[in-house]
């Protein structure tokens, strides 16, 4: 059985930092791409950022750009999202999801394993 767990989410001032931990049991995660997804109170849900199985391709959403950085270390099975100069809109609820094959990009449809999520709560 496939489990993907997040970690790491809180709650912390504008201008603050968190890191984001994916892990995952029942699966090799060197065989999948990887995404962040969050979605907020009454907003449908968004892709953060992606990575593809060797971590040689990613992507941001345009919002995280330049502050937010994905990367994944296969060794320990595991997906961290480091998150930079937090602002109030990037409070959500972040998921982390597992999709097989080398880079899956930023919709939904293509990831088959899905955590629970972490939330992150952004004060100002």
């Amino acid at each position: 059985q496939v489990q993907v767990v997040e970690s790491g989410g809180g709650l912390v001032q504008a201008g603050g930092s968190l890191r984001l931990s994916c892990t995952a049991s029942g699966v090799t995660l060197d065989d999948y791409a990887m995404g962040w997804f969050r979605q907020a109170p009454g907003k449908e849900r968004e892709g953060v950022s992606c990575i593809s199985w060797s971590a040689y391709n990613t992507y941001y959403t345009d919002p995280v750009k330049g502050r937010f950085t994905v990367s994944r270390d296969n060794a320990k099975n595991t997906l961290y999202l480091q998150m930079n100069s937090l602002k109030p809109e990037d409070t959500a609820m972040y998921y982390c999801a597992a999709g097989y094959g080398g880079y899956r990009g930023l919709e939904a449809r293509w990831y088959a394993y899905w955590g629970q999520g972490t939330q992150v709560t952004v004060s100002s």
